[in-house]
């Protein structure tokens, strides 16, 4: 992995999106070099933010195992953060073709990773969790991120852009929901996400 053209990358989503989306958009990339030069080192801030903020630093509510409960959650939230986005790229490519748009399961995890940046970043936030409320604000421009995206990635018309963002936004909503549920079922901890 390439720190410098991560850190290139990260801060050209994040600074020039538009550009940087038709730059994306010829690139060909595989699903292995997304995962390996992007979102798994990306992923990683959050859950080390998580593990460092309620460890190191500590919480009262985290109680007499707090090392343990503390990596439980870093694991579970880098875990959720790894298998997210291939989940809704392929949800959004099969809902592609009802919004008149098209792309690849890699197109669409592009867009979805991409897009993911400022969550990501945003989460050095979790350093101090009584900050976490303010992860509102990464959240609203990966969603601006993912509007940018979707006409060059997903060639979606702009006319189409946010009905299909709305259905894409709810199916993943529903999918994260049935994720969760499931690690319950496993008596497993459902943090993020």
């Amino acid at each position: 992995m390439d720190y410098l053209k991560l850190k290139a990358r990260v801060l050209a989503i994040l600074k020039n999106p538009t550009v940087e989306w038709r730059t994306i958009a010829g690139e060909t990339e595989d699903i292995q070099s997304l995962y390996i030069n992007y979102i798994a080192p990306l992923a990683a801030i959050p859950a080390v933010s998580m593990f460092i903020g309620l460890g190191v630093v500590g919480v009262p509510f985290v109680g007499r195992f707090g090392i343990i409960t503390a990596f439980s959650a870093a694991v579970v939230v880098y875990v959720q953060a790894l298998v997210a986005p291939l989940v809704a790229a392929v949800v959004i490519e099969k809902l592609a073709p009802r919004f008149s748009s098209s792309g690849s399961t890699v197109d669409a995890l592009k867009l979805v990773a991409y897009a993911s940046t400022p969550m990501w970043v945003g989460g050095v936030i979790y350093l101090v969790l009584y900050l976490s409320p303010l992860m509102i604000l990464p959240a609203l421009y990966a969603i601006y991120l993912f509007y940018l995206g979707l006409p060059p990635m997903m060639k979606t018309h702009p006319n189409n852009v946010v009905p299909f963002m709305l259905v894409s936004a709810l199916a993943i909503i529903v999918v994260n929901i049935f994720l969760r549920m499931l690690l319950w079922v496993f008596g497993l901890p459902a943090y993020g996400f």
